[in-house]
């Protein structure tokens, strides 16, 4: 893999979000992030050291037009700004779509070119690495409309949250971060839009704070998404912005007895 470094021009890119009144969710804050440690306690023993309700809303797989147009809009009209993972391949197909995340304000994570059904798990290191790379190089260019070597936003999700010591190594000499979730929506699994928000907030309620994951790939999610915000504002939740920074970002770590959901997830004979 090349060398990657830090940069923050994602920044000069992200416009600011649009005037919002006081009945909107809105974005409470920002925070900058420079290569830390992976995080998510799902996969990894620490994440974001949030305050008590705040929630950085994530969302992978895309972009698709049928869906992820309609989940930015949501998130324009409560002035939300969310973190995408992109899929290189469907960020090549539709280079629009994510050119509009960026001018909207959303941070573009990566999320490799092809994600593997196997996993990177199931590919050689070089392989893997390979994707992850060419995954960057597709978002960047469909995004900036050049790659220039390195990432201007070095976050990235493994498909799955199936990594490897050796990858995760790799990418953290290339000072790239790695995201798991704190929550997750389970919207891979086929229900109705009102049983997918019924979960998530029952979710949301019992973690109280973290990092949520989402697929602005699934109808089921654009459709419960403007109730979601709204139930978000309701309760008292506030939406904080991850960007790309200098500095690591504040952990928290997990507590005692913490184990790894994904690890055993990943362990099953045939893993979703």
């Amino acid at each position: 893999m090349k060398a990657i470094a830090i940069v923050a021009a994602c920044l000069a890119f992200c416009a600011p979000a649009a005037a919002c009144g006081p009945q909107a969710l809105g974005t409470a804050r920002t925070l900058a992030i420079g290569p830390t440690a992976p995080l998510g306690l799902k996969s990894y023993p620490r994440t974001l050291a949030l305050d008590d309700k705040e929630l950085v809303l994530t969302f992978d797989d895309g972009p698709l037009p049928a869906t992820t147009a309609r989940i930015l809009d949501a998130l324009k009209a409560e002035c939300v700004q969310a973190t995408f993972f992109l899929i290189g391949r469907n960020a090549q197909a539709n280079a629009a779509l994510v050119r509009r995340a960026a001018k909207e304000g959303h941070t573009l994570g990566h999320h490799t070119f092809s994600h593997p059904a196997v996993t990177l798990r199931g590919w050689t290191t070089d392989k893997a690495e390979a994707d992850i790379v060419h995954g960057m190089e597709a978002d960047d260019t469909a995004a900036y409309g050049a790659w220039t070597g390195a990432p201007r936003t070095p976050f990235f999700r493994f498909p799955g949250f199936a990594d490897t010591p050796r990858l995760n190594a790799a990418l953290a000499a290339q000072g790239v971060t790695v995201f798991g979730a704190d929550v997750w929506a389970s919207d891979w699994e086929d229900m109705s839009a009102d049983a997918q928000r019924a979960l998530l907030l029952a979710r949301i309620e019992k973690a109280r704070k973290g990092v949520v994951l989402m697929h602005d790939t699934r109808a089921q999610t654009a459709d419960m998404l403007p109730a979601l915000l709204r139930d978000l504002k309701a309760r008292g939740y506030r939406i904080v912005h991850v960007a790309p920074g200098a500095a690591p970002a504040p952990l928290a770590q997990a507590s005692a007895g913490w184990r790894s959901e994904t690890e055993a997830i990943l362990a099953r004979p045939h893993p979703r």
